[in-house]
């Protein structure tokens, strides 16, 4: 196609698979690409956003970087929603937890995504947009969930812009029953919408924003592993 590569992502069309998994950091997918997949090929590398196609268990899958924040992942997820011919974006990350009832290590499967972001306001709608999942991969990622024994939540996170926050920032989310914290998934949402695809995000709690717990490194190098098995099971 005449539009790849793209300026952010340095593939020719066919060289994505039509299902990503994507990580705000980049050297994680080159730890799932290392680890999981066979006979990973890297796509890209313009701005280190590292990203690899290879096959897991027969299927092909795609991993790639999208940074931090909302303006990082809209900017990918676009390209590759509307660019690469890219069906299905699965996301991995750390959140915040806001329940009482999580704990550090849990996964948290985000039905839906609210934001502070202005992101919904490019599109003009005469109201607010509700950013969700494909329920499809929802349901498989509970089942998934199910059949491995991990410890999950289902329900809505907050995507968020701000990350160094005043500690009562929460407060009113928590109050409306919002599970996490992270800082794209809203936008993932709805660049799959209004491309007429399919996301998923899900959340390891690295910490927690009630109690000021917070994951050891060591922790994080073995349950956040879990979100990986749930998201290549959606391949």
């Amino acid at each position: 196609m005449s539009n790849t590569p793209t300026p952010h992502i340095g593939a020719k069309y066919g060289e994505i698979a039509e299902t990503v998994i994507m990580a705000g950091d980049p050297l994680r997918t080159k730890h799932m690409a290392e680890n999981y997949m066979d006979n990973p090929v890297l796509f890209n590398s313009i701005r280190s956003m590292l990203g690899f196609t290879g096959t897991y268990k027969g299927r092909p899958v795609s991993v790639m970087g999208h940074g931090m924040g909302i303006p990082s992942i809209a900017i990918y997820t676009y390209e590759l929603f509307n660019f690469y011919g890219v069906k299905t974006i699965i996301r991995i990350g750390s959140a915040g937890a806001y329940d009482k009832d999580l704990k550090l290590g849990d996964l948290v499967l985000a039905m839906g995504a609210c934001t502070d972001s202005n992101y919904a306001a490019q599109y003009g709608l005469p109201g607010t947009y509700a950013p969700i999942a494909d329920f499809g991969l929802l349901r498989k990622s509970v089942d998934t969930c199910e059949e491995l024994g991990y410890r999950y939540k289902v329900g809505n996170v907050l995507s968020s812009d701000v990350f160094y926050s005043p500690a009562a920032f929460g407060k009113k989310w928590m109050d409306m029953g919002v599970l996490a914290v992270e800082m794209e998934a809203a936008a993932l949402y709805m660049n799959a919408a209004a491309s007429g695809n399919k996301a998923m995000a899900l959340f390891t709690i690295s910490d927690h924003i009630v109690t000021g717990e917070a994951s050891s490194a060591e922790e994080r190098q073995t349950t956040f592993t879990h979100m990986m098995d749930v998201a290549l099971s959606l391949v």
